[in-house]
């Protein structure tokens, strides 16, 4: 008997593999967002829930500027939602300030320290 194995009672179900889009609930990859994070020279040291969460910011936002897009193509009586419905989207929501150039006013002058 000492040299006979059960296979059978050893076997343990295998775990199903979930990535961490399904895990979270997520659309968007977000094993992509974190290599991409991480590629950049910004991101030396991260948590391992920065990537999750920064991908539902990026989800969020896209799924209100697709909403709002939407909103106008019917507003416009069309079915298909153009990049012109994005764009009036866009312009006409809270959201323009996350998509304007001018957020930050240039400085004619630096101040100069005070003695």
């Amino acid at each position: 008997m000492s040299g006979e194995r059960r296979h059978h009672s050893s076997r343990r179900r295998k775990k199903r593999v979930l990535s961490r889009s399904t895990r979270a609930e997520l659309q968007f990859p977000v094993s992509r967002v974190d290599r991409l994070l991480r590629e950049g020279s910004n991101a030396h040291r991260m948590s391992w829930c920065t990537p999750v969460f920064f991908t539902g910011i990026l989800e969020y936002l896209t799924a209100n500027i697709l909403d709002l897009a939407g909103k106008e193509a019917h507003n416009h009586h069309q079915v298909l939602i153009t990049p012109e419905h994005v764009e009036r989207a866009v312009d006409n929501s809270h959201l323009s300030y996350i998509f304007d150039d001018d957020i930050h006013p240039q400085v004619d002058e630096m101040p100069s320290p005070g003695k």
